[in-house]
């Protein structure tokens, strides 16, 4: 973390990675943020879910272990489960996830509802590959869904979905959900709503710098931006710098300058074209079986066979 703060704050225009916004605070936020009715994205997936969830696990094949990546509180896998164990009589699950909390919150709730489900957390950053899931037996669903495929730029969404391509067999499956491509008008308060949740978000990775590296950011000198990139069909998200001011960073020593207007980059969220899909997974090296989406195409979730 220490290594990454550095050297994203020495670099021209700064920039932090956005897996440092999920801290339990963070995690915490970011669930309200999926309740907002500006975010369409949690709702319209968890539709999609309780639409398809009987054909996505047919499709997917018999005897399956689902494994999760990037799990949170596991909210909407739980439509998944509960179809699960109407076809087996007892399922395993691995969430995957960088927060202990979330995890944490994830067990409990799974174990309450569903108490023939065995659940084995695991506290880790599948972004540079999970070897241990090659030693998870018979056949595996890797849930990868929520869009968070998005926050990653196209070279990096390959080599990540390499690496987990490399853990799984023959048989094995992807179920990817992907944001898709829509008007600005529907994208920007989906990532600056009124409420001001979504800031409150954003902010926290200087809070969480404040907390664990000994900083002393001012988190009002500094404000939330949503851009769409319709050129890149990515959103972009920024802590800009409301003055000219300074934070030092006492853990490894670093003093950052920031100009008045100076801007901090968090996180991209690309939205998907079909074309974009079918790259992703092709150059990844997975085969694409089926899409479902919503009425209005906002999202989509794709099969995809190893």
């Amino acid at each position: 973390m220490a290594r990454e703060v550095r050297e994203g704050l020495s670099a021209a225009p700064k920039r932090l990675p956005c897996k440092l916004l999920y801290d339990e605070v963070g995690s915490a936020l970011f669930e309200q943020i999926t309740e907002l009715p500006e975010y369409y994205l949690t709702r319209t997936e968890r539709a999609i879910f309780e639409d398809y969830a009987a054909e996505i696990l047919e499709a997917a094949g018999p005897g399956l272990t689902l494994v999760e990546l990037g799990a949170g509180t596991a909210s909407k896998t739980r439509i998944l489960v509960e179809e699960l164990l109407q076809r087996q009589t007892r399922a395993l699950f691995y969430p995957i996830d960088v927060s202990p909390a979330a995890l944490n919150e994830a067990v409990r709730h799974l174990g309450v509802l569903f108490p023939q489900l065995r659940v084995n957390p695991v506290v880790a950053d599948y972004t540079g590959g999970v070897p241990a899931l090659s030693r998870i037996s018979g056949r595996k669903l890797v849930l990868y869904i929520g869009s968070s495929i998005g926050n990653f730029e196209h070279p990096q969404a390959i080599g990540m979905l390499r690496r987990i391509r490399r853990s799984l067999q023959a048989g094995d499956a992807l179920l990817l959900g992907t944001d898709l491509a829509k008007s600005s008008k529907i994208l920007v308060p989906a990532y600056d709503d009124a409420q001001g949740v979504t800031a409150r978000f954003s902010k926290n990775i200087l809070a969480r710098l404040n907390r664990e590296l000994e900083a002393d950011f001012d988190l009002d000198a500094f404000k939330h931006v949503a851009l769409w990139n319709k050129r890149c069909s990515r959103m972009e998200i920024y802590l800009e710098s409301r003055l000219a001011q300074s934070a030092f960073i006492a853990a490894i020593d670093m003093d950052v300058q920031f100009a008045a207007g100076e801007r901090i980059h968090t996180e991209n969220s690309y939205k998907y074209t079909d074309e974009m899909i079918c790259s992703i997974l092709r150059e990844s090296g997975f085969r694409l079986e089926r899409t479902w989406t919503d009425p209005k195409h906002w999202f989509g979730v794709h099969l995809a066979r190893v």
